[in-house]
């Protein structure tokens, strides 16, 4: 991908009413605005929303096909008519999840109406399928490559072995985990192993589901936040005591504790292109000013100090 994309990308999760409701024109506004700004990197898939994702994506993009690299995701089990094996999560609940390859290959043509292109960018299997060998999953997925259909594959939430596996069945552009201060786990095997192979990083909720901007007081009834251990009872309030100590340096370089974390994560290579998202198009400024902040060798080593792995309480989706 290299030059192709800018260096922060958008998470339109976000615009699926996850973090509460969201009106479509806003929706569009926002995704539009995200491409003026050169967040041309747009991450979508097709379970958020059972497909509405995409389509919303298609309406934002439609006259603008060519100043955006569109990514998407199959694998999760949206349709309960649809078979999958159960994949259990850190958060409580399982998903279905189906890489067989005529699934793989139904889903692309779903993925790619919905979307109203010929050609999807990036694609990435969700989730590797307990029950399917990745090899086949990503054999089933090179085909869509050499059909012209699609121009990289990519994978998600897949451990460092089975990164190196895919990637003998077919070259892998971009591996999509989550990675931030608030989860850095990702350091000691997985971004290693991708260097190695010269796969880029891409990491989702990279502002923490949104704690690491400093700014989450309370959830509303219908945030799917309220499933995650981090936000529950006590921990939230011991997470907030823990990261203060970042939420001040912030303050101390005159920015926001979202533009420290997203600079932070920019810091750590070239190779990694993080997906925020937003609802508001003044957060999508804020979000892009990060990518002018410096930081030296002192205040990264200061900032390993004070959010080191582990430092916050609560699984996540990947425990």
């Amino acid at each position: 991908m290299g030059d192709e994309v800018g260096c922060l990308g958008y998470g339109a999760m976000v615009l699926e009413g996850y973090y509460g409701t969201v009106d479509e024109a806003d929706a569009i506004t926002t995704l539009q605005h995200a491409l003026d700004l050169g967040m041309d990197f747009i991450d979508t898939a097709d379970a958020y929303g059972a497909g509405h994702n995409e389509m919303l994506i298609a309406k934002a993009i439609k006259q603008r096909r060519d100043d955006a690299f569109l990514c998407t995701k199959f694998g999760i089990v949206y349709d309960d008519n649809e078979p999958g094996s159960e994949l259990q999560t850190g958060w409580g609940f399982s998903l279905k999840i189906n890489g067989a390859p005529p699934y793989v290959k139904k889903s692309l043509h779903r993925s790619r109406d919905r979307l109203g292109v010929d050609v999807i960018d990036l694609w990435y299997a969700h989730y590797p399928d307990p029950s399917i060998p990745i090899e086949e999953t990503v054999g089933a997925m090179a085909d869509c490559v050499q059909s012209g259909d699609v121009r990289y594959l990519g994978l998600c939430n897949v451990t460092a072995d089975e990164v190196r596996r895919a990637n003998t069945v077919h070259p892998i552009a971009a591996v999509q985990y989550e990675y931030s201060l608030w989860r850095r786990e990702v350091e000691t095997d997985l971004l290693p192993a991708l260097r190695e192979l010269g796969i880029a990083l891409v990491p989702w909720s990279p502002l923490g589901g949104g704690f690491l901007t400093g700014e989450v007081k309370s959830l509303a009834a219908d945030d799917f936040r309220q499933n995650n251990p981090r936000y529950a009872g006590e921990n939230l309030t011991i997470n907030k005591d823990r990261f203060a100590p970042l939420m001040q340096l912030a303050e101390d370089f005159r920015i926001t504790p979202a533009q420290l974390a997203l600079a932070w994560l920019l810091h750590q290579g070239e190779d990694i292109i993080p997906i925020p998202g937003t609802r508001k198009p003044g957060r999508l400024d804020e979000n892009a000013a990060s990518a002018n902040v410096q930081l030296d060798d002192e205040t990264l080593a200061k900032i390993d100090e004070i959010a080191p792995a582990g430092l916050a309480e609560g699984a996540t989706l990947l425990d």
